[in-house]
Protein backbone atom coordinates (compact mmCIF):
# COMPACT_ATOMS: atom_id res chain seq x y z
CA UNK A 1 0.00 0.00 0.00
CA UNK A 2 0.71 3.69 -0.58
CA UNK A 3 3.08 4.96 1.96
CA UNK A 4 4.77 8.87 2.95
CA UNK A 5 7.43 9.22 5.93
CA UNK A 6 8.02 12.27 6.34
CA UNK A 7 11.63 13.36 8.60
CA UNK A 8 13.55 16.26 9.26
CA UNK A 9 11.07 18.83 10.73
CA UNK A 10 12.42 20.79 14.60
CA UNK A 11 12.50 23.93 15.99
CA UNK A 12 14.07 26.08 14.45
CA UNK A 13 15.21 30.50 15.01
CA UNK A 14 13.90 32.71 12.27
CA UNK A 15 16.46 33.05 9.98
CA UNK A 16 17.29 29.24 10.11
CA UNK A 17 16.98 26.09 7.87
CA UNK A 18 15.98 22.58 7.84
CA UNK A 19 15.72 19.91 5.06
CA UNK A 20 12.58 17.65 5.18
CA UNK A 21 12.80 14.19 3.78
CA UNK A 22 10.21 12.19 2.40
CA UNK A 23 10.55 8.28 1.99
CA UNK A 24 7.72 7.02 -0.79
CA UNK A 25 6.82 3.18 -1.34
CA UNK A 26 4.05 1.69 -2.72
CA UNK A 27 3.67 3.87 -5.48
CA UNK A 28 5.79 3.98 -9.23
CA UNK A 29 7.21 7.01 -8.14
CA UNK A 30 8.89 8.25 -10.72
CA UNK A 31 5.92 8.53 -13.14
CA UNK A 32 4.02 11.12 -10.45
CA UNK A 33 4.76 14.45 -9.53
CA UNK A 34 5.42 15.15 -6.40
CA UNK A 35 4.58 17.78 -3.49
CA UNK A 36 5.32 19.07 -0.39
CA UNK A 37 2.41 20.46 1.60
CA UNK A 38 1.46 22.05 4.77
CA UNK A 39 -0.86 23.13 7.44
CA UNK A 40 -0.82 25.41 9.72
CA UNK A 41 -3.27 25.73 12.93
CA UNK A 42 -6.03 26.67 12.35
CA UNK A 43 -5.73 27.08 8.89
CA UNK A 44 -6.28 24.53 5.48
CA UNK A 45 -3.58 22.52 3.95
CA UNK A 46 -1.39 24.14 1.24
CA UNK A 47 0.61 22.86 -1.45
CA UNK A 48 4.03 24.55 -0.59
CA UNK A 49 6.25 23.44 -3.98
CA UNK A 50 5.86 20.63 -7.10
CA UNK A 51 8.68 18.64 -8.22
CA UNK A 52 8.15 16.60 -11.87
CA UNK A 53 9.76 13.65 -12.17
CA UNK A 54 12.13 14.90 -14.60
CA UNK A 55 13.01 17.95 -12.09
CA UNK A 56 10.50 20.63 -13.34
CA UNK A 57 9.42 22.77 -10.23
CA UNK A 58 6.86 25.47 -8.83
CA UNK A 59 6.33 27.09 -5.62
CA UNK A 60 3.83 29.11 -3.90
CA UNK A 61 4.91 32.83 -3.89
CA UNK A 62 5.18 33.07 -0.16
CA UNK A 63 8.09 30.13 -0.29
CA UNK A 64 9.53 31.07 -3.70
CA UNK A 65 13.11 32.18 -3.62
CA UNK A 66 13.36 30.47 0.20
CA UNK A 67 12.59 26.89 -0.37
CA UNK A 68 14.02 24.33 -3.18
CA UNK A 69 12.30 21.07 -4.12
CA UNK A 70 14.00 17.99 -5.41
CA UNK A 71 13.74 14.64 -5.96
CA UNK A 72 15.80 11.01 -5.80
CA UNK A 73 13.82 8.59 -8.68
CA UNK A 74 16.33 5.87 -7.26
CA UNK A 75 15.81 6.37 -3.88
CA UNK A 76 12.32 7.14 -4.22
CA UNK A 77 12.64 9.94 -1.78
CA UNK A 78 11.43 13.76 -1.88
CA UNK A 79 13.03 16.53 -0.27
CA UNK A 80 12.31 20.15 0.67
CA UNK A 81 15.33 22.33 1.53
CA UNK A 82 14.11 25.48 3.33
CA UNK A 83 16.16 28.94 4.20
CA UNK A 84 15.20 31.75 5.58
CA UNK A 85 12.41 30.48 7.74
CA UNK A 86 9.95 32.86 9.38
CA UNK A 87 7.65 32.41 11.82
CA UNK A 88 4.94 31.87 9.40
CA UNK A 89 6.70 28.83 8.16
CA UNK A 90 5.25 26.97 11.05
CA UNK A 91 3.19 24.05 10.31
CA UNK A 92 3.01 20.19 9.99
CA UNK A 93 4.92 19.56 6.49
CA UNK A 94 3.19 16.33 4.62
CA UNK A 95 4.41 15.01 1.09
CA UNK A 96 2.20 13.55 -1.53
CA UNK A 97 1.71 13.01 -5.17
CA UNK A 98 0.22 15.75 -7.07
CA UNK A 99 -2.53 15.92 -7.44
CA UNK A 100 -3.18 14.52 -3.43
CA UNK A 101 -3.82 10.95 -2.90
CA UNK A 102 -6.90 10.75 -0.09
CA UNK A 103 -3.73 8.92 2.20
CA UNK A 104 -1.56 10.98 4.22
CA UNK A 105 1.61 10.54 6.25
CA UNK A 106 1.90 11.76 9.59
CA UNK A 107 3.60 14.71 8.84
CA UNK A 108 6.99 15.75 10.24
CA UNK A 109 6.12 19.39 12.33
CA UNK A 110 8.09 22.62 12.05
CA UNK A 111 8.26 25.36 14.16
CA UNK A 112 9.90 28.69 13.49
CA UNK A 113 10.59 30.23 16.44
CA UNK A 114 12.77 32.67 19.05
Amino acid sequence: QVQFVESGGGLVQPGGSLRLSCAASGIIFKIFVMGWYRQAPGKHRELVATVTSGGSTNYADSVKGRFTISRDNVQNTVYLQMNSLEPEDTAVYYCNVQPAFAYWGQGTQVSVSS
